[in-house]
């Protein structure tokens, strides 16, 4: 299958989900078998519940019917504080059964982050389990109610205005249909991470669920008999895109596993469920790779993915050993789901290329941009702006953020026929992308563009480190320099690991691109997502040498 070939596939995907009469509970439960599993939920002891489709629907249908009578409707925000658990599945269903919208809350995130969702989103009921519960306490960034009604999960109600979720699911109201509002009805209000500023509102519409339909299948290669799991949180975009919303969608079964992260019980979750299609960020095949000698036998994986922050090319020296296949990287946004990959669609796959995210995803036409308003493509090799070509696109959904005009404007050309991510890329002759860095992260010495990314990917070949992250220092001579900034894997002489790491940049990228400066440090600043906020290391180094 070609991108030509595939065009037609993308057309009836949208057909299905793009259409004026589409409801969300057809679309990601009724139509489905009854008996087919929808989730199965694993804990920290590794015992495994599942929930099917046909009880999905049938307790999804008396908690709406019963949100309906606390007075939600088609459009209101309903948001979500809760762990991975089969309530967590039925409030979602339920909130999609009434029209109305869901707002999730990363369940690491403190009370000012929930603060500004709440708030920006005007959500009127907020879902919350008895971990996270202390979280909702009326403090200096959520006030008293704040006129939302707090539904509370696995715990009796003990403030005023709280509702037990349980009470709510025993109702005996009477179900209602099934909201058919269409394809561009809202379905999800969730926020950027949030690298490089104050996060921004993304309306996610019913038909963006095309997109995520064929990422499942062009990307991931999703197909019937796989044991599917995506470990990235839903608290964001591609653990709610594609650990929820895209199974839903395709029918597939999916893990989710309720217990926190630990390359342990990860390893034994692999090996345990036979899973045969795994995908999750960076950081979790790297904290796998630093516990190599407790991998458990029997861990039998088809496809493996990376997505969320570019893979650094030492994963995959270590992955087709220990996992048995190597990790293909993926490459999207918030705003867009993902649109280039290295597929693993039969008809789509190709030889992977270390430090490559791959091709475009049929649905969308990406471009390197050397002049953005004149939409002159960059030379191979040559970096620029990565942009999506919204004609020809159309998979692409993303108009802009939520009442913020300024910042959607600056998403896009003047003639709005260019999306920009933001991001700087380069295209190889064989039409392979390559990420370089943010656009705000970009380094210049000297007149010479440096990608932080690319002397991240040499730095992180050094056997003692375990995370890196590169930016630029002022320099008086050459405007700009580089500074490294590393977690090792154990104590090391810092002196003799800057020269180690000085000689390997030299030699293995380019002899100006090596960091004058290498600093030891306990932990890189990132997003409650993961992605390494460089910014935040900028603004440390300005502060100490202030």
């Amino acid at each position: 299958m070609t991108i030509l070939a595939a065009q037609p596939h993308v057309k009836a995907l949208l057909d299905q989900y793009d259409v004026p009469s589409a409801s969300a509970t057809e679309l990601l439960c009724a139509r489905h078998p009854r008996k087919h599993t929808a989730f199965t939920f694993v804990n920290a002891e590794l015992s495994a519940s599942s929930i099917s489709y046909g009880e999905l629907l049938d307790s999804a249908e008396r908690l709406a019917a019963a949100f309906a009578e606390l007075g939600i409707g088609p459009g209101d925000r309903v948001a979500t504080l809760m762990g991975k658990t089969r309530d967590f599945v039925v409030t979602l269903m339920a909130i999609w059964h009434l029209g109305a919208v869901h707002v999730p809350l990363f369940t690491a995130f403190g009370p000012p982050q929930i603060a500004l969702r709440l708030n920006g989103s005007r959500a009127k009921a907020v879902v919350c389990d008895a971990a996270n519960l202390p979280k909702l306490k009326p403090s200096g960034d959520l006030s008293a109610g704040g006129g939302r009604t707090t539904i509370v999960s696995g715990v009796a109600p003990t403030s005023p205005g709280e509702v037990a979720l349980d009470a709510l699911m025993a109702s005996s109201a009477s179900p209602s249909q099934p909201a058919r509002l269409g394809g561009d009805a809202p379905l999800v209000q969730l926020y950027t991470s949030g690298t490089t500023g104050a996060p921004k509102g993304v309306l996610v519409p019913i038909r963006a669920l095309a997109a995520f339909h064929a990422y499942l299948q062009f990307g991931l290669d999703v197909v019937p008999g796989d044991v599917y799991w995506n470990a990235a949180d839903p608290g964001w975009a591609y653990g709610l895109y594609y650990g929820v919303l895209a199974p839903l969608a395709t029918g597939v079964p999916a893990l989710m596993v309720t217990a926190g992260f630990s390359p342990e019980l990860t390893w034994s979750v692999l090996a345990r469920y036979g899973v045969t299609n795994f995908a999750a960020a960076p950081t979790v095949y790297r904290a796998l790779r630093a516990g190599t000698d407790r991998q458990p036998q029997g861990v039998r994986l088809r496809c493996a993915s990376s997505a969320g922050e570019p893979l650094t090319p030492e994963v995959n020296e270590w992955a087709v050993e220990a996992l048995g296949v190597a990790v293909h990287d993926h490459y999207g946004q918030t705003e867009t789901g993902m649109l280039v990959n290295n597929h693993h669609h039969p008809s789509l796959r190709s030889s992977l290329k270390p430090g490559s995210m791959g091709r475009p995803m049929p649905g969308w036409s990406v471009r390197v941009l050397r002049d953005v308003e004149q939409a002159v493509a960059a030379a191979p090799g040559e970096p620029g702006v990565l942009a999506v070509d919204t004609a020809g696109s159309p998979l692409a959904w993303f108009t802009g953020y939520v009442d913020d005009p300024a910042r959607s404007r600056e998403k896009f050309s003047a003639d709005r026929r260019w999306y920009l991510t933001g991001d700087l890329a380069s295209v190889d002759e064989a039409g392979r992308f390559h990420f370089s860095s943010r656009e705000d992260d970009v380094i210049i010495m000297a007149g010479y563009r440096i990608g932080p990314f690319e002397v991240e990917s040499v730095i992180a070949r050094h056997p003692d480190v375990a995370e890196c992250a590169v930016v630029a220092a002022p320099d008086d001579i050459r405007g700009e320099v580089l500074e490294a900034y590393v977690v090792t894997r154990t104590a090391v002489d810092s002196r003799q690991l800057e020269a180690e790491v000085q000689r390997l940049v030299k030699t293995e990228f380019a002899a100006h691109a090596y960091p004058r400066a290498v600093h030891v440090v306990d932990h890189l600043p990132k997003t409650p997502s993961g992605k390494v906020q460089r910014f935040a290391l900028r603004q440390q180094r300005n502060a100490a040498s202030g």
